[in-house]
């Protein structure tokens, strides 16, 4: 099959082109620097033009108010570009429990997301992913001094991004799911704990209090980030993954 991957110079992307193509389809890579613009349609056409499948792991280049109209715009010119095309099925990435946390403008706009894909009319399959490994630094981050890491101790499913586009791999090679598939690592931790976990490995002193007011995920409440039954979970464990 061919694929037409929005995004596919990314994290994930970069991935589930290799992975398509490894399997045996032709999977091509889209970007701004290869001259799709989401916002303004340029070079959608073009791009799935003969797709068979098109992924759209593209991201709001903000969390804040902004995100929303990104989405709006990007969705929009991608599911005219993808009825254009006669697309056969229309693959989006999202995060688990996602619809559960409206205080968040990042997560309402990724609801958005969602919701116009499943009124396009097209068939789609949603993926929903937890928390990225390799996000765990930048959320410490964001709280952090030179002494010390304030975070909550909302519970956390951190997936490597490798496994998260195995999963996006497999569903958008397969028949449209018309739902979501949840997929998740295979350990689940308070973030205090995760953040204590990442600076030992990484040998930094630094101390991680609790603060349920600190960060992002100070929003969440109870385990809406966290897989339910039905779930996916991948193999692997974040321990490995930072060794």
């Amino acid at each position: 099959m061919k694929f037409a991957i929005i995004g596919g110079t990314g994290l994930i992307g970069s991935q589930v082109v290799r992975n398509l193509n490894d399997a045996g389809h032709e999977a091509v890579p889209h970007s701004p620097s290869t001259g799709v613009d989401l916002l303004t349609g340029q070079g959608l056409d073009a791009a799935l033009d003969g797709a068979d499948v098109v992924v759209n792991l593209t991201n709001s280049p903000t969390f804040d108010e902004a995100s929303p109209a990104f989405f709006r715009t990007s969705m929009d010119n991608l599911v005219a570009a993808a009825k254009k095309a006669s697309t056969g099925h229309f693959v989006i990435l999202s995060i688990v429990g996602v619809d559960q946390v409206p205080e968040l403008d990042y997560y309402r706009a990724k609801t958005l997301q969602e919701d116009i894909l499943k009124s396009s009319g097209i068939p789609y399959s949603i993926v929903r992913a937890t928390q990225f490994m390799e996000f765990v630094d930048a959320v410490l981050s964001w709280t952090a001094d030179e002494n010390t890491v304030r975070l909550p101790s909302t519970p956390i499913q951190p997936i490597a991004a490798a496994d998260v586009a195995a999963a996006v791999s497999e569903v958008s090679a397969g028949k449209p799911l018309n739902g979501t598939l949840d997929v998740g690592g295979p350990d689940v931790y308070p973030l205090d704990e995760l953040g204590r976990i990442t600076l030992s490995a990484k040998g930094d002193t630094r101390s991680v209090t609790i603060d349920e007011t600190a960060g992002m995920f100070s929003a969440v409440r109870g385990d809406v980030l966290t897989t339910k039954d039905g779930a996916r979970l991948a193999p692997t464990r974040y321990l490995d993954w930072l060794k």
